[in-house]
């Protein structure tokens, strides 16, 4: 759980920076990528961390911009990407302009349960986090490079020399 909104807005930058690396690097193509034919689509799970942006965030009262959570998953990746990055950059804008570390304290219903609006923000990093591990194995799966996120990814280790881990 959040306290400060300053640690929030550090976390939450190196989070946009790595994920929009990431989506950047999606193709058209890779989109349509599952692991079973049932499975979600790589499209639809990087949209799905992007509309998730304005969803969640509009439970507890900020206007993030971002599509509505039912607006149909592009088949563009670029336009995922550039989406992305509006209402990635959009959250940390209202969050500072709209809350304050005290803020933080309040507490929402969300999903069901009531949740602190500085969990409410641990629960969106975790949240992206989760699926962009989903990604990141789906873009492997398609051929499309990843870049590491907590670490460097096995063409990152072969760039700097080293061999990646076994």
């Amino acid at each position: 759980m959040y306290r400060k909104i300053e640690d929030f807005q550090a976390d939450w930058g190196y989070e946009t920076e790595v994920t929009t690396k990431l989506f950047n690097n999606l193709t058209d193509e890779s989109l349509n990528q599952k692991i079973t034919e049932e499975g979600r689509s790589l499209g639809f799970l990087a949209w799905h961390i992007v509309i998730t942006l304005g969803e969640m965030l509009g439970k507890v009262g900020l206007t993030i911009d971002c599509p509505p959570e039912d607006a149909p998953t592009p088949s563009s990746a670029r336009e995922i990407a550039e989406t992305f990055e509006r209402a990635a950059k959009s959250v940390g804008e209202e969050v500072a302009k709209n809350w304050t570390d005290e803020t933080l304290l309040i507490e929402d219903e969300m999903y069901g349960m009531i949740w602190k609006r500085g969990t409410t923000l641990s629960s969106l990093i975790n949240h992206q986090a989760h699926h962009r591990g989903q990604v990141t194995v789906l873009m492997r799966q398609a051929g499309v490079p990843i870049v590491g996120v907590y670490g460097p990814a096995k063409e990152e280790w072969e760039a700097m020399g080293m061999a990646a881990l076994a």
